[in-house]
């Protein structure tokens, strides 16, 4: 469960201060999306499908360290789409590191090895490589054959270079938990640490039958942990979330813990669920209506454990109580035994498929703003 010291302490030192100036919601990590566009087409990813118009979209430099500025976050994560296809990446992410943010970017590593030049090694920058698994459950995973090799050669060459590598794997039914125990097993063999959560039924994803429920997702992860017993796995998460997963802790989502700032705005009300957007982070936080959300809540998260929302409850929940956190550490994650009690859903507000619709109205505003921009265009030549 090693967190490098560095972050970890910079990271609690923020935590510490949101305590003592008395603040209820504040941000852990900037889940920061400068486009949508990817090279491949994983048959789980909700974000595959837009039309060519919103694909094209890049969110500018200037733009991207705005949100980091307005958010206040410690640490920024770079997902997409795939970041390295973006033009101005490099340059994104030197100035979130001249700001002394972590950042992860985020990467499917495709083209890694070829823009490893645009980067410097640094404290506060690794990659995270998507790995889904093995080489045959990763390609099959991601749509194309070949992919688990590249992304494989691509993080020795960057850890050759001197950068920090971890992989990211999402956690689909399915997926046996011996097989999951090996592919951990082989990145402690390449000298990585390793992320983990389970897959969020994305209302766009085209496979929709392979997203773990919360009973299943508990159970999985206890059989993964129990063949871990005795193994150094160097997992990117604090205990808690880990004993989180494997059923034992009764959290509550945190949905402001990883706000998202894409090319639509201020992603309401979290990086997963897409239901509205504000202009600004304080837009973002002052008229979100969170009381709505969460497992319980709202049927959308009935079945969500994933890191976006239950990492930052961990976090919260380690300061409050670092003798409970230490004490889970020492022991590792029980997985035998009694779980915790499940929340309630009996309770929860039917969902509103709205993300289509508010799809279309960036589209019409996007079509708008070019319809303008050419008009102005033609009356400057004339």
């Amino acid at each position: 469960m090693a967190i490098p010291f560095f972050k970890e302490i910079r990271i609690g030192g923020y935590l510490m201060k949101q305590k003592l100036l008395g603040r209820k919601r504040y941000p852990l990590v900037l889940m920061l999306e400068p486009l949508f566009r990817c090279n491949l087409a994983c048959v789980g990813c909700g974000k595959i499908d837009y039309p060519d118009a919103i694909l094209n979209r890049r969110m500018t430099a200037q733009e991207c360290w705005d949100a980091a500025d307005e958010c206040g976050a410690p640490m920024v994560a770079i997902p997409g789409g795939e970041p390295l296809i973006h033009k101005e990446i490099g340059e994104i992410v030197r100035g979130l590191v001249a700001r002394k943010k972590f950042v992860s970017l985020c990467t499917n590593a495709l083209l890694l090895e070829k823009k490893l030049d645009l980067f410097e090694p640094s404290p506060y920058l690794f990659f995270s490589v998507h790995l889904d698994g093995l080489k045959d459950h990763h390609d099959k995973a991601v749509s194309q054959k070949g992919v688990f090799d590249r992304a494989v050669s691509a993080i020795k060459a960057a850890k050759a270079r001197g950068f920090t590598v971890n992989v990211n794997a999402t956690i689909f039914d399915g997926h046996p938990a011996e097989e999951i125990a090996k592919f951990l097993d082989f990145t402690t063999e390449l000298g990585v640490g390793v992320s983990m959560s389970p897959g969020y039924a994305y209302e766009r994803a085209p496979d929709q039958e392979h997203f773990l429920n919360r009973t299943k997702t508990k159970k999985l992860f206890r059989d993964v942990f129990a063949l871990g017993k005795g193994k150094k796995w160097n997992f990117m998460h604090s205990g808690l979330f880990l004993d989180f997963l494997a059923g034992n802790q009764e959290y509550e989502c945190t949905p402001w813990g990883m706000p998202a700032r894409n090319i639509f705005g201020w992603q309401k009300p979290c990086y997963l669920l897409g239901e509205g957007y504000a202009k600004t982070f304080k837009e973002l936080m002052e008229t979100t209506d969170w009381e709505t959300y969460g497992t319980g809540k709202y049927e959308k998260c009935a079945d969500c454990m994933a890191h976006c929302g239950y990492e930052p409850t961990a976090a919260t929940a380690a300061l409050n109580n670092p003798l409970k956190a230490m004490w889970v550490a020492l022991r590792g994650v029980k997985t035998t035994g009694p779980m915790a009690p499940e929340i309630d859903l009996t309770k929860q507000r039917p969902a509103q498929y709205i993300f289509s619709e508010q799809v279309q109205k960036k589209l019409s505003e996007i079509r708008r703003d070019e319809a303008a921009a050419a008009q102005q265009k033609a009356s400057t030549a004339a």
